[in-house]
């Protein structure tokens, strides 16, 4: 059976598009990508009647959003070795190699990681993210490594979802970026959106954006080269690429929001999701993990000592 959720709009959120206010409202039941489909069905009504994805929410509006059951998932299960760090019967966390994609897309239909989730796991994930994105919470690029977390079950994906929502959600990265970091440590406090000429790409920007607020320390400083350790306040596409390019320290080897001429051994940016943290959505307990540095990571920094 569809799923109806009804929320009022609050003054303070006047003026905002649906989708994206929905994505932001809605515990993770409706993404912004799902919320336009749903626009486009005629599936969400404010006031009574049909609105479209780029509607202007209004004080006082009572909105209606039916949210059908999840679709039967048409994307092929595969037998891809994962790295799995914990699991029970509520949700997983996996270590995410470099260059492996977290769900299919176009160019990307198969060998990524909710392919070998959908073996692993034999089906049983959340269904919120609807076909393409069973059991994922949140992402992290193809070529960034480290800890990513999963939900097999509605309840758990809702609770993460939540959390991370709250800011409660433990993230921590290491990277190395261009250029000396003078600070021992500081805050990027800048609102990322969608670039306005090259729409594959994000950056700093007012215009339609969300708040973002990432948190870095210096590890160690080497000639030309700066190791950080990145805390996630928000968690916006890319943001800690987009963050880290704006105040002038793009992260190495990333290949969009660096130098033209990239560092080509690393085979992307040198970002990986070091320590994940969460309380679990059924006992409670504070959970917290931590991945190595990977090869590419160490070797990196063992060319930089030299």
């Amino acid at each position: 059976m569809p799923t109806n959720l009804l929320f009022e709009i609050e003054p303070q959120d006047a003026s905002m598009r649906i989708d994206r206010w929905l994505a932001d409202h809605s515990d993770g039941r409706v993404t912004r990508t799902m919320a336009q489909r749903l626009c486009d069905d005629g599936a969400v009504l404010a006031a009574g009647k049909p609105v479209n994805k780029n509607y202007k929410l209004r004080a006082g509006d009572r909105l209606e959003v039916t949210v059908p059951d999840p679709q039967q998932l048409d994307v092929a299960a595969q037998k891809i070795p994962l790295d799995i760090v914990y699991e029970d019967g509520e949700l997983l966390v996996v270590n995410k190699p470099k260059g492996m994609v977290v769900h299919p897309a176009a160019g990307n239909p198969d060998g990524t990681l909710v392919n070998a989730l959908l073996h692993h796991c034999a089906g049983q994930l959340s269904g919120i993210n609807g076909v393409i994105r069973p059991g994922i919470v949140h992402r992290i690029d193809k070529n960034t490594s480290g800890l990513l977390i999963v939900a097999k079950t509605d309840r758990a994906h809702l609770s993460l979802a939540e959390q991370i929502k709250a800011h409660t959600f433990t993230r921590v990265y290491e990277a190395v970026v261009y250029g000396t970091v003078k600070q021992d440590a500081g805050t990027v406090d800048a609102p990322i959106g969608r670039h306005a000429v090259d729409r594959k790409k994000m950056c700093v920007t007012e215009h339609s954006s969300r708040h973002a607020v990432t948190h870095y320390e210096v590890i160690q400083r080497y000639q030309g080269f700066t190791h950080i350790r990145c805390r996630l306040e928000t968690g916006r596409t890319h943001q800690i690429r987009v963050h880290m390019a704006y105040i002038g320290h793009p992260v190495a080897g990333d290949d969009v929001y660096g130098p033209q001429k990239v560092i080509a051994a690393l085979n992307g940016q040198c970002l990986h999701a070091r320590i994940i943290g969460f309380q679990h959505p059924v006992t409670g307990e504070y959970l917290e993990f931590t991945s190595p540095l990977p090869d590419y990571f160490t070797k990196f920094l063992a060319t930089l000592k030299e």
